[in-house]
C-alpha cells in the first residue's frame, strides 16, 4: 500500500491533525487491552483499514517521534473546479 491520499487541501489539513490525535493517544497506551476501548470509540471517525493499522503495531513507526506524522505535499489547481488539491502521506 502506497500509504497517500490526494484530496483538496483542506481535507489534507483536518485529516493531518486527526491522524495526529489518534496516533498519540495510541502510543501513549502502552498496554494493548487498554487501546481496545481508544480505538472502538475511533471506529465512527476513521476507516476500518485504518483502525486494522493501529492495532497492528503501526504506531511503532512513529515511537521516536513527538509528532508530525504525515506531510502534505501541495499541488497544482484541479482544473474542473480549480480546488487547491494536495497529497497527505505518512513521513
Amino acid at each position: 500500500m502506497a500509504e497517500k491520499i490526494e484530496t483538496t487541501e483542506a481535507k489534507a489539513k483536518e485529516v493531518k491533525r486527526m491522524i495526529d490525535q489518534i496516533i498519540n493517544k495510541v502510543k501513549k497506551t502502552k498496554d494493548a487491552d487498554k487501546k481496545v476501548p481508544i480505538i472502538r470509540d475511533l471506529r465512527n471517525r476513521i476507516p476500518v483499514m485504518a483502525i486494522k493499522k493501529l492495532t497492528n503495531g503501526f504506531t511503532d513507526k512513529f515511537s521516536g517521534r513527538a509528532s508530525g506524522y504525515v506531510r502534505i505535499i501541495k499541488l497544482s489547481p484541479r482544473k474542473s473546479d480549480s480546488a487547491r488539491m494536495a497529497v497527505i502521506e505518512f513521513v
